[in-house]
């Protein structure tokens, strides 16, 4: 709920969740989702978090 606040991304994905017609409850745990799902791809690619996206091709596939 935090990130929702303060972090302007969370902040965009969290305020669409809701104009789409979804609950707080629902809007966060979509959140919740899509952060966890950036921390999987952090940890099966074995890269650490920046606020950039990477460039494409750079990615390796393991």
């Amino acid at each position: 709920m935090i990130a929702a606040r303060f972090c302007l991304t969370s902040k965009t994905f969290y305020d669409r969740k809701r104009a789409e017609g979804k609950s707080h409850k629902q809007a966060v745990l979509a959140l919740a989702r899509r952060s966890l799902d950036v921390m999987w791809a952090l940890i099966r690619d074995r890269r650490q978090w920046t606020a950039q996206p990477p460039q494409p091709g750079l990615t390796s596939a393991v």
